[in-house]
């Protein structure tokens, strides 16, 4: 792993314990995309991710990441995790692409069991629902 994608996950761990937006968004590329695990579409460009990711971290109760695990080429991370919505259980993955810069070029994030993806939907779908125009990149 290159020293730019050390010093971004490390960012990455910070910015969770802080939720704070502002340490979000330096870590992310100008193209980069968002993948759901309740979304067909990929949600394009910085704001939509930072809107995302801020949202789920005040979601997520009791979230830790347990194992990460890197592509050959250094360029990947899959970060598994487990955490709590409204009591269900869910553990999940987060698979993070990086650009040769070290910034997050692509994060999709894939969640079980099926309940604890239905709890994942309902809360986000609450908190997200007026923000359409930021997560289709219509703005």
């Amino acid at each position: 792993m290159n020293a730019a994608i050390a010093q971004t996950l490390q960012a990455w761990h910070r910015y969770l314990r802080s939720n704070d937006a502002a340490e979000l968004r330096p870590l992310v590329a100008d193209d980069v995309v968002f993948r759901s695990p309740v979304a067909h579409s990929p949600y394009p460009g910085p704001e939509a991710i930072v809107l995302v990711l801020t949202t789920v971290n005040t979601v997520f109760e009791n979230f830790q990441y347990h194992r990460e695990f890197f592509t050959a080429d250094g360029l990947s991370v899959g970060l598994e995790f487990s955490a709590e919505i409204d009591g269900k259980a869910l553990k999940g993955i987060d698979l993070i692409r990086f650009d040769p810069d070290g910034k997050i070029a692509e994060f999709e994030v894939m969640v079980r069991p099926a309940s604890g993806l239905a709890a994942l939907q309902a809360a986000m779908g609450a908190r997200l629902a007026q923000h359409k125009a930021t997560l289709t990149g219509a703005r």
